[in-house]
């Protein structure tokens, strides 16, 4: 069970909103830090961004 302030009630993260990524197609959800531009965000982790837009299914294939 993640702790919460005692003053607060926090939110689920169940609660926030999620997205799929473009490149390894796994859901992540929405983090503070992309607040102001998580219209923007497409991808889950800077690995991912490294690798840019491999295809909706998945990781690419060897070789490709």
């Amino acid at each position: 069970m993640p702790r919460k302030h005692v003053n607060d009630a926090g939110t689920n993260k169940r609660d926030l909103p999620q997205k799929t990524c473009v490149s390894c197609g796994k859901p992540f959800a929405w983090r503070r830090k992309w607040a102001r531009d998580w219209d923007q965000v497409k991808f889950c982790s800077d690995r991912c961004r490294s690798a840019g837009e491999v295809r909706p299914g998945g990781p690419a294939a060897p070789g490709s």
